[in-house]
C-alpha cells in the first residue's frame, strides 16, 4: 500500500504538466528526504503565486539548474504545508485537491482548513469527516 491522502484514500497524482512533486513523479509523496513536506496539492493562482514571491518564495520564475520550469495560475503544484498554511493565514490560500494532497500534511495544517479551499469535494461531504 502506498501512501495516503488526508481523506484517507490511497494518495492520487497531483500533476505532470508541470511535472510536480518533491520526487518529480506527479504525487505529493513525502519520504524521509523531503523535510520541507511539499505535500498540499495546489491550484496554484496568481494571489498565490505574488504572495510566495513577497516571502522569498519565487515558484514563477524559471529554474532550469533544478529541472524548474516555472509555475503559472491554473498548474497544479505539490505545495509546502507550511508555505500553504502562511498563505492561508494572510487570506491568500490556493484551492486544494484533497485526493491528491499527502495525508502527512494534517501534521501541520487542519484538515478544516483544507477542506474550505477544496475543489474535489464529494456530493456528499459527511464522508470526509
Amino acid at each position: 500500500m502506498g501512501e495516503r491522502n488526508v481523506v484517507g484514500g490511497e494518495l492520487e497524482p497531483c500533476g505532470t504538466d508541470p511535472m510536480t512533486g518533491f520526487y518529480r513523479d506527479g504525487y505529493c509523496s513525502c519520504g524521509s528526504e523531503d523535510v520541507g513536506l511539499h505535500s498540499v496539492c495546489a491550484v496554484v493562482t496568481e494571489d498565490f503565486l505574488r504572495h510566495q514571491l513577497a516571502v522569498g518564495n519565487d515558484l514563477s520564475t524559471p529554474r532550469p539548474e533544478y529541472g524548474f520550469v516555472g509555475l503559472a495560475p491554473g498548474d497544479r503544484w505539490c505545495v509546502v504545508a507550511s508555505r500553504w498554511l502562511e498563505a492561508y493565514e494572510d487570506g491568500l490560500a490556493p484551492p486544494v485537491v484533497l485526493a491528491s494532497t499527502n495525508a502527512r500534511t494534517l501534521e501541520i495544517v487542519p484538515f478544516a482548513r483544507l477542506h474550505e479551499h477544496a475543489v474535489d469535494v464529494p456530493e456528499d461531504p459527511s464522508s470526509l469527516f
